[in-house]
């Protein structure tokens, strides 16, 4: 696997999960104004398990919204679906999900992995293909690591590999802290939905919050060059 080499940082990037869909329509009615918001760079979507056929119909759905947008639309898992909806990809969890999942995926579509408990899974992940690395989201009994140990192993990343890593915030300070850590993007899922004063509102939020942490980072970097 590459070792990154060092040309300026670009701004980190919002990755947008929604929240589980049963009926998309009301999303999707919102989302172009939504994305108009803030760099949203691709959108997650998470569909509740129904029929094959309703699934896909919902996806395609989804991915004319957001693709018009700019942004890329990725599939939380449904790998079989991705190719027969439009989507651009699919998030997977685990290695050896990731493992299944690049035969069908490359070389034309995005395969993101999360669920990397140790740095030798992480590295595991960027070896085979993947596109990117998750660090931060919740395990299957909403367990996370704390805050300094996500923005610690995307530092390690960050200045180590080439693959993009990603940082699921639940809460603005994570982002800012995550952002500053060095992650190329921040997944932002409930923190957008669940707040009282609207998703719009929020993402706005999270995009200033990684400015931010950007131009401060890149102002304690000019100085010391300085």
């Amino acid at each position: 696997m590459a070792t990154k080499s060092v040309p300026a940082r670009p701004v980190p990037r919002i990755y947008l999960a929604t929240p589980e869909l049963d009926d998309p329509q009301p999303l999707i009615a919102s989302l172009p104004g939504l994305l108009a918001t803030a760099d949203v760079a691709a959108v997650l979507v998470r569909l509740k398990p129904v029929d094959q056929r309703s699934m896909i119909s919902q996806a395609k759905a989804l991915a004319s919204a957001v693709q018009d947008s700019g942004a890329a639309l990725l599939l939380d898992g449904r790998v079989e679906l991705v190719a027969r909806a439009g989507a651009d990809g699919a998030h997977l969890t685990g290695i050896a999900a990731l493992q299944e999942a690049l035969p069908s995926l490359k070389p034309d579509r995005i395969a993101g992995v999360g669920g990397l408990a140790t740095r030798h899974d992480s590295m595991t992940a960027g070896e085979i293909g993947a596109d990117y690395v998750l660090f931060g989201e919740p395990d299957a009994l909403g367990q996370r690591p704390s805050m300094e140990a996500i923005a610690e192993r995307l530092q390690w990343w960050a200045e180590l590999f080439e693959p993009p890593c990603v940082g699921f915030a639940a809460s603005r300070k994570e982002a800012y802290e995550f952002a500053a850590a060095g992650a190329d993007f921040i997944l932002a899922g409930d923190l957008i939905w669940n707040d009282p004063r609207g998703p719009a509102a929020a993402l706005a939020g999270i995009e200033q919050a990684i400015r931010q942490a950007y131009h401060a980072v890149a102002g304690k970097a000019g100085a010391e060059q300085g």
